[in-house]
């Protein structure tokens, strides 16, 4: 019989390409992982890796049960919840993943609103931007992903293998030095823009400023690009550049030294909290996905 702790030592040693930083990943020795992986080939009837040097290799064998892990442990999760759920949230167990200004707006907000309701479902938080998210998400390694998407550009079948529950539109907003020519305008044109220095934020928003501003005639010269909002801000109230941003991710900072000024054409990104089929009906997983629609009517 193949064992699920057996299937989590397997992806990681696929992950890591060997026993010894599957271990680390996964908080335990060396001789635990090659026990249990020496366990899952007896247990298969066949080798699953194939040693060369220090590096770990996958069989023919090895390389079917990792493709089918990821479904095998989401699923094995949903059941665990469900059985925890059955009395009634006083067990439960949320494992969540967010951008950051949604993790500073929205999931404080959601979560704190979860445990007065529900004290003893526990929920934990690690971020990612999508489309990494996303990906955690199908492969089994949380149970809820709060994500976004622009309105252009991106296909609208790349979720539709999952639960979407819409939260929020989030438009993005023009921030500048307070120094700047344009910081007391009511909105602007990005086109007036053109000539400034830019300063990026996440690699999906990155992309879509270049083509927004390319649909605007002119391409953005990009001089610093960094994932962190705050740094963002922090960059253009030194008068280093302007930016754009989500008002989301305006909230959770002051901008000391910039202006936000609206932008047109209106840019937006949506909010969703995306979860699995199986893991919808999941008491815990819907009761936090019905307080981050809460939060989000009152972000």
């Amino acid at each position: 019989m193949i064992e699920a702790r057996h299937l989590r030592v397997l992806r990681a040693v696929a992950a890591t390409g060997s026993f010894s930083a599957a271990a680390r990943e996964l908080g335990c020795t060396q001789p635990a992982v090659s026990q249990q992986m020496k366990a899952l080939e007896s247990s298969a009837g066949t080798p699953l890796l194939i040693r060369t040097g220090r590096e770990m290799r996958l069989t023919q064998a090895g390389e079917v049960l990792v493709r089918h892990a990821a479904g095998i442990l989401a699923g094995l999760t949903a059941a665990e919840e469900e059985v925890a759920a059955i009395a009634g949230l006083r067990a439960g167990r949320v494992r969540l993943v967010s951008f950051p200004s949604g993790s500073s707006t929205l999931v404080p907000t959601a979560l704190a609103a979860l445990r007065a309701a529900h004290p003893g479902t526990r929920v934990s938080l690690v971020e990612a931007e999508p489309p990494r998210s996303v990906e955690m998400l199908r492969e089994g390694d949380c149970d809820i992903a709060l994500a976004f998407r622009y309105g252009s550009g991106q296909a609208a079948s790349e979720w539709d293998d999952l639960v979407v529950r819409p939260l929020l539109t989030d438009r993005l907003v023009g921030l500048v030095p307070e120094g700047h020519p344009l910081a007391g305008a009511g909105s602007v044109g990005i086109a007036e823009l053109a000539g400034d220095s830019w300063i990026a934020g996440c690699p999906r928003c990155r992309r879509q400023l270049v083509d927004v501003c390319e649909e605007a005639g002119f391409a953005p010269r990009i001089d610093f690009a960094t994932d962190d909002y705050p740094a963002v801000v922090g960059l253009v109230g030194a008068g280093l550049g302007v930016a754009v941003l989500p008002e989301l991710a305006i909230e959770s900072v002051r901008p000391k030294g910039a202006r936000t000024v609206a932008v047109e054409p209106a840019v937006e990104r949506e909010i969703v909290a995306l979860t699995l089929p199986d893991l919808a009906n999941v008491p815990a997983v819907a009761a936090t996905l019905d307080e981050l629609t809460r939060a989000a009517t009152r972000a």
